[in-house]
């Protein structure tokens, strides 16, 4: 080997050992506590920015800073992260998207400290702990992961560790302190963190911003890995530390040289572009068909029904046009950035999509209008400034199917890893690169170049984008985003298109954030990547989930806030101030808003009247004739005590037949024919056959582990048998999806609630209506409001909040609008008291007399008894008996395990 290659791949060892430790504590925290930890950058950043403080700001002997720093202030972090901000998430049952906004909260607020404690310029004196010899840095990192590994494998904690990741609550039956093991995950992850930053740091610039960066980059080791298996995240990050160092010595020569020199230095992103689509599940909770993460980024949204709320914020934006001189500069920043942040409200905030990206479509908006512009852009004259915008929007508009594209087939954090990754390539193999941004200017239009006038045309293009995002988040556009957002797969069994509107969704945000992005970039006449880095786009999005997703006036208050803040006070404040608030998001679960007007409500309310003693009795003896009045603990009364009037629990039982049909035509007999389908090499369905006729009820039944809910899926669309049929009237739609069923007439209810929280209960069973093709949406949704007895006060009141009996009628009802030839129902009768259980018996039974094909997989064998014609009893993933009720009830309910729920 040559003395070259030999001190490149001693280099490459040095960074990969160094990547190896990432990827070892970040396995370690997500495999005890089941968080990716984005905030594992910033860590390494504070740690090392404390042993530099330390060792060279106050000369402390570097082994005794170094203990402090890795023995102390690391764990230290950790700990007070598990405590303070990821335990209280996991008690309140929060999801991986509340997860990953504390996470990100996490990291833009240790970024925003260390700029406000460090200032924000970079320091090339940070102190070396180990030799400048690769051998020792790559010792430590393989002694560190067989440590590990051996503690795991052989410990009584390891085994603990095992038991809590494979499952959770019944390692807490067990006895295992879960706790305990998520303390030590955080601990030794915040350890790692630590080690790593030290190591990276005389490597580097230590910086609050490069650093945490460089470190998020290197998390490609463990999403490669997995998140499961040290060996490979160690292998991999000395693979690519090796590559990378040897591919410096390349240069082809040519046009294309700058960019292939660009790859070779960033094989990291590389390799978190290529890994993270890989990762579908990652993140997921849930086994089966659930509610989207989307729905957790709801929380908490400025009232924009609030009339005083808009009109205190067009002061504030009305307020620039007194300015002048550099405070009149700095607010013609905040309506663009208003709009690029109203690009997450689409994405994020209707859609439910977690996207990291969109700093980087405001970044090509920016660069495309500064090339149009100045006719650089190939092929293309140079352009007015106006007209370079809108070309601009146009071109960056179909990139979003670049982000889009994999939230088709991952969810949750998965999709949040591919927008991340999206965001970091763009700015390391473009924003970057001289080739590409080298002398780029932005002029503004021709009779607005001067600020003042420049500001009203931004007011106007906000006001444009402002009206546009409205009407995406109204009629029946708005409904089908609010429902996917909501419960994914409860909108695609209702009919709504969940691939294309997803892509819709990620296409209209980059085409806001560039419209956003190029107007960012005339206002401050030059285009600047560090206006669109990565970093940047995670303290966007953290500002707008935090101040209100799914909120117009949210999307503005953040603009303000993130502009005058780093405006006013010392760099770093604005991200300090989002991150403490996306930190609390797990003890704020509905927002600071709602948190602020709640203290404001306890503050300002008026004290409750108390009557002495002889008042009562006067009081009591004066409501004889008006009826009883309620008292207080204290004895004492108030009218606020009367209990307001509120709907029964239980409805009558519903009528047996509807005044109007539901179905128009007795089709829809749904077959399955020799389906099978297998899971990690078991056979779940081994060959079954079923027929659902019209106008009958046919019940589904079985023990746990049947394959009563597999064959439902099947049927439903939501999983692909691995062999066999389905058909529906004939017609093959084995590989038809779940939405496209929905047209054809076949709708399903799920085990677990699927309802629209956003939505009230028209809204929610409009959009079964709206979706499946009824010729008028409105008439149906009527007529399924009035068979479920969904009716008064109810129709507009939300269905957060409501009773599961009041649930189950709603989500009813929306299959039920679509008028389906064809129903689906899986266990309906599940929380339902009897009287409720008679009601919604008598339902199915009007339904089945209109000619609707039923399907009822239920483990009320009573409930089955009085109401199936034909009953298929299921075992080991076969059909076991079929034929009328009474028949196949009696021969099988001498078997043992029938009558378990489940399956």
């Amino acid at each position: 080997m040559s003395s070259l290659s030999y001190d490149l791949t001693l280099a490459g060892l040095a960074v990969g050992s160094a990547a190896a430790l990432t990827g070892i504590g970040l396995i370690v925290t997500y495999r005890a506590t089941g968080v990716l930890n984005f905030a594992h950058g910033a860590v390494a950043m504070v740690c090392a920015y404390v042993l530099r403080q330390l060792a060279v700001g106050w000369n402390w002997p570097l082994p005794l800073a170094a203990a402090v720093t890795l023995l102390l202030v690391a764990p230290g972090i950790g700990l007070a992260l598990d405590q303070a901000v990821f335990r209280p998430l996991a008690v309140s049952g929060a999801g991986p998207a509340r997860t990953l906004v504390a996470s990100l909260g996490v990291f833009v607020l240790l970024v925003g400290g260390a700029g406000l404690l460090w200032g924000p310029g970079a320091r090339a004196d940070a102190p070396a702990l180990l030799p400048d010899d690769p051998w020792v840095q790559l010792g430590t990192a393989v002694t560190l992961a067989a440590g590990v590994a051996a503690v795991t494998r052989w410990t009584r904690f390891g085994r603990e560790l095992r038991a809590v990741v494979d499952n959770r609550p019944l390692a807490v039956l067990g006895g295992i302190d879960a706790d305990r093991v998520a303390a030590a995950g955080w601990a030794f992850g915040s350890f790692t963190a630590g080690l790593t930053g030290i190591l990276l740091a005389p490597l580097l610039r230590l910086d609050p911003y490069g650093l945490p960066l460089l470190v998020m980059e290197v998390m490609a080791v463990a999403v490669a890995a997995g998140l499961r298996s040290l060996p490979v995240a160690v292998a991999v990050a000395l693979g690519i530390g090796v590559a990378q160092s040897q591919l410096t010595r390349l240069h082809p020569g040519g046009s294309l040289e700058p960019l292939v020199q660009a790859v070779g230095a960033n094989l990291f992103v590389v390799a978190l572009l290529v890994a993270a689509p890989a990762l579908r599940g990652l993140g997921s909770a849930r086994t089966g068909p659930a509610a989207s993460d989307g729905a957790a980024l709801r929380t908490g949204p400025l009232p924009d029904h609030d009339g005083r709320a808009w009109l205190v914020c067009g002061i504030l934006f009305l307020l620039p046009l007194g300015f002048a001189g550099g405070d009149l500069r700095t607010a013609v920043q905040v309506p663009a950035l208003g709009v690029v942040l109203l690009s997450l409200v689409v994405v994020t905030g209707r859609g439910g999509q977690i996207s990291l990206g969109q700093a980087a479509y405001a970044g090509l908006g920016a660069l495309f209008t500064a090339l149009l512009t100045a006719g650089r852009f190939p092929g293309v004259p140079a352009v007015p400034g106006l007209l370079a915008l809108l070309l601009a929007v146009l071109l960056t508009a179909p990139l979003g199917l670049l982000t889009g594209r994999p939230a088709l087939r991952g969810h949750g954090l998965a999709t949040a890893l591919a927008t991340l990754a999206f965001g970091v390539a763009v700015s390391r193999f473009v924003f970057d690169q001289p080739y590409a941004t080298a002398g780029l200017t932005l002029d503004r239009p021709a009779g607005f170049t001067a600020d003042r006038a420049y500001y009203v045309l931004e007011l106007a293009l906000l006001g444009l984008a402002l009206l546009a995002v409205a009407a995406l988040r109204r009629g029946r556009t708005g409904r089908a985003l609010a429902a996917m957002r909501d419960h994914e797969p409860g909108a695609a069994a209702a009919g709504v298109p969940v691939p294309a509107l997803k892509l819709a969704a990620f296409v209209v945000g980059a085409a806001l954030a560039a419209l956003g992005g190029g107007m960012l970039g005339m206002a401050l006449r030059t285009f600047d990547a560090t206006s669109y880095d990565p970093v940047r786009g995670l303290l966007w999005f953290a500002a707008v989930v935090v101040l209100g997703a799914d909120s117009l006036l949210g999307a503005l208050t953040a603009a303000v806030l993130l502009v005058g803040l780093d405006a006013g006070a010392a760099g770093g404040a604005a991200a300090a101030v989002i991150g403490v608030l996306a930190v609390l998001s797990g003890r704020l679960p509905h927002g600071p808003y709602a948190a602020l007007r709640g203290a404001a409500a306890r503050v300002f309310a008026a004290p409750e009247v108390r009557l002495t003693p002889l008042g009562a009795r006067v009081r009591e003896r004066l409501a004889v004739a008006q009826g009883p009045v309620r008292t207080s603990a204290e004895g004492s009364t108030s009218e606020h005590h009367i209990p307001e009037h509120r709907p029964p629990a239980a409805r009558p039982p519903l009528p047996r037949t509807a005044p109007s049909p539901v179905s128009p035509t007795p089709a829809g007999r749904l077959t399955a024919r020799a389906v099978r389908a297998r899971y990690d090499g078991f056979t779940a369905l081994d060959g079954v056959d079923l027929t659902v006729a019209p106008g009958r009820i046919t019940a589904l039944i079985g023990p746990n582990g049947a394959g009563k809910s597999t064959l439902f899926h099947c049927l439903c669309g939501t999983l692909r048998p691995a062999g066999g049929r389905v058909l529906l009237d004939g017609a093959d739609i084995t590989r038809r999806s779940a939405h496209a069923r929905a047209r054809l007439g076949l709708a399903r209810t799920f085990q677990q609630l699927a309802v629209f929280e956003g939505l009230n209960v028209t809204e929610n069973v409009r959009v079964g209506a709206e979706q499946s093709g009824v010729p008028d949406p409105a008439a149906a949704t009527t007529r399924a409001l009035d068979l479920l007895s969904l009716d008064g006060p109810l129709r507009t009141a939300p269905v957060a909040g409501l009773d599961t009996g009041t649930l189950r009628r709603v989500e009813l009802a929306r299959a039920v609008a679509g008028r389906p030839r064809t129903l689906l129902l899986d266990e309906p009768a599940a929380g339902l008291d009897s009287a409720e259980v008679a009601a919604l018996a008598d339902v199915l039974r009007t339904l089945a007399a209109d000619g609707t094909a039923l399907l009822v997989v239920e483990h009320d064998l009573d409930l089955v008894a009085g109401l199936a014609d034909t009953v298929y009893a299921m075992a080991a993933g076969r059909i076991v008996a079929r034929g009328p009720a009474h028949q196949v009830l009696a021969e099988r309910g001498r078997s043992a395990g029938l009558a378990e729920p489940g399956g």
